[in-house]
């Protein structure tokens, strides 16, 4: 296990108070853990309520059944070994803190606060085991990396060695070992429409356990991660947010959603709240069809309707994706089609990635995008997918470096969706249109007159409005381009056209339509299945854009 500072790394593992030799404490008085059984008979067995991503008090079902067993006591984990992985961040950290705080105040209110513990949850859970005798354990099912699936078999492992029951419920619409998506829409919103788990009235107080201290970013080993733009955690940013957005900021969503300015104002902006668990996606879902229902009463049409209609779609879509990464976790480290195998080295062009990363391509609205997302934490869905669009198929980088990249940058990553997108964008599905976004094109469509490019790269403000796209192509771009700004690493034009003719190289060798023709059955969205809620067909092709095969486009 990886420690922290020395002190705090010891004090995490003592359950009980005072932080000193244990053994010495038992001997003095013999009343630590009598103290701490006081509010409970000697029957009763301790519910433990171990929070993951479900940072709330409302409609967690693993605190609701917990309560109505016996005593509880909830806890976090702080694992330095899960922070310290290349897809963490301490901008994701600040955002956990944020929400744990909270927590924590709800949980006082109710009686018993959230105890915190930094270190290795298999190490913190049998110290728990061995301190207070007989325990269960709740937790709500996660679809996380593989470094937590891995840790929830050690504790799956470490509960059967001592017969311990380890309750995982579900939260979202993700259903664990599902044997078939026939039908999966329909149990999606059979699953929101059921009522809100109940919260307990109240916790039992226990007695003798220190609460424990929440954890720096120092503390966890993380680096320092400037983001002065990102979003505030914690419930009630959460709650504001979707008030917001479904009663003031959702009117143009529809619309909006596309561009990175006016998606920053007009989309939910929930994804964090989400991935937390702050919110629980059935609150969100209902919320959402209340508001449907009021507009409809009250005769609305036009904006608010559709706009409510497409953003319940995407609800349906999160879970759609996330199911994707629980029914096949490697996802995350090997191409879904396996015919993709060796198509990009796994060791990417150094000088290229750090070009892309830090928003130095030369190609202005790409560097713009992720110099915006450096600094917020968030990029609207159509620009995240251009960023790893244009990483794997205009720079040729195996999506894997590029991935945790775009991982550490987002507040709200959220790995059952992230890593299902990221294979998605770059063309290694085997089941999905392989869409090459032209950069330059989605420039002038989601930022004609250049603004927001002039606000993340002030270095082009001499640049004329007609080519702040295409600043090569201005006859003084000597004076600022290879200067305070680079030349293109690529030319987006030809890169594309090379990474269409490879990648449909794969799609047509032997042996590929069998492969996607299981990958389809296994992940795939059904005909009668996932409506495409709300949105509108899509347009037909530009005639700037390549005339690309069928399931080929270019965006």
């Amino acid at each position: 296990m990886r420690q922290c500072r020395a002190q705090h790394a010891c004090s995490a593992l003592n359950w009980v108070q005072p932080n000193t030799d244990w053994e010495g404490h038992l001997a003095a008085g013999q009343s630590c853990r009598r103290a701490y059984f006081r509010n409970m008979t000697s029957q009763e067995t301790l519910q433990i309520v171990w929070f993951k991503r479900d940072l709330r008090v409302e409609d967690h079902a693993a605190l609701s059944a917990a309560a109505k067993q016996g005593p509880v006591l909830p806890l976090y984990v702080a694992e330095p070994e899960l922070w310290q992985l290349p897809d963490q961040s301490a901008r994701q950290w600040a955002f956990v803190v944020e929400c744990l705080r909270e927590l924590r105040q709800d949980l006082a209110a109710l009686g018993q606060s959230l105890v915190v513990r930094t270190g290795d949850a298999v190490e913190t859970l049998e110290r728990g085991r061995q301190r207070f005798g007989q325990v269960q354990i709740w937790s709500h099912e996660e679809t996380g990396n593989a470094w937590t699936y891995a840790r929830d078999r050690r504790v799956g492992a470490w509960a059967r060695a001592h017969g311990i029951v380890w309750h995982e419920l579900r939260q979202n619409g993700v259903i664990r070992r599902i044997q078939s998506r026939n039908g999966w829409a329909k149990k999606w919103d059979a699953f929101m429409a059921e009522p809100a788990m109940d919260m307990p009235s109240a916790l039992p107080r226990l007695d003798a356990v220190d609460i424990g201290e929440i954890p720096t970013e120092k503390d966890l080993g993380l680096r320092a991660d400037d983001c002065p733009g990102r979003q505030r955690g914690g419930r009630s940013a959460g709650l504001d947010h979707l008030h917001s957005f479904l009663h003031v900021r959702g009117a143009p969503y529809r619309k909006a959603m596309s561009g990175p300015v006016s998606g920053a104002e007009h989309c939910s902006r929930l994804s964090p709240f989400l991935a937390w668990g702050a919110l629980s996606m059935r609150e969100v879902a209902q919320a959402t069809w209340a508001r449907q229902r009021a507009l409809k009463a009250d005769g609305v049409k036009g904006g608010w309707r559709g706009s409510m209609s497409s953003f319940q779609g995407r609800l349906h879509w999160r879970d759609h994706f996330t199911q994707k990464l629980e029914d096949e976790p490697a996802i995350e480290t090997r191409n879904l089609h396996r015919a993709y195998d060796g198509l990009r080295s796994q060791h990417p062009d150094a000088d290229l990635l750090h070009a892309w990363s830090v928003g130095e391509t030369g190609v202005p609205f790409v560097d713009a995008c992720m110099r915006c997302l450096r600094a917020t934490g968030w990029m609207n869905f159509r620009m995240r997918a251009m960023l790893m669009a244009v990483s794997s198929y205009h720079l040729w980088l195996d999506w894997r470096a590029p991935g945790e990249h775009l991982a550490r940058q987002f507040t709200d990553y959220e790995p059952g969706i992230h890593w299902p997108q990221v294979q998605m964008q770059s063309g290694t599905t085997g089941i999905n249109t392989v869409r090459i976004y032209n950069p330059v094109k989605q420039g002038h469509d989601q930022d004609p007159d250049g603004a927001f490019v002039r606000r993340w790269l002030p270095e082009l403000a001499g640049i004329p409005d007609a080519f702040i796209h295409e600043p090569w192509t201005w006859e003084e771009a000597g004076r600022v381009l290879g200067k305070s700004y680079p030349m293109p690493v690529i030319d987006h034009l030809d890169a594309a056209k090379a990474a269409r003719q490879k990648v449909w190289a794969v799609r047509k060798s032997k042996g590929f339509r069998t492969g996607a023709t299981a990958i389809q059955n296994k992940h795939g969205s059904r005909k009668s299945g996932i409506p495409n809620r709300g949105q509108r067909k899509a347009a037909k092709p530009n005639a700037q854009q390549f005339q690309l095969p069928l399931g080929d486009s270019q965006k």
